[in-house]
């Protein structure tokens, strides 16, 4: 899920490079927000049972 939502931003962002599109500063701050909980994941790892 979280790669689905991470990859849909970053296809968003670059189309909004691309195309200049007027909602490009939104799709630039929810594509940091979705690196920074990518990081997180990351560091804090996934909770195996």
């Amino acid at each position: 899920m979280l790669w689905t939502i991470i990859g849909i931003l970053v296809l968003l962002w670059i189309l909004g490079m691309v195309f200049e599109v007027v909602a490009g500063g939104l799709i630039h701050v929810l594509l940091v927000i979705a690196v920074i909980v990518f990081v997180f994941n990351i560091i804090t790892g996934r909770n195996k049972r």
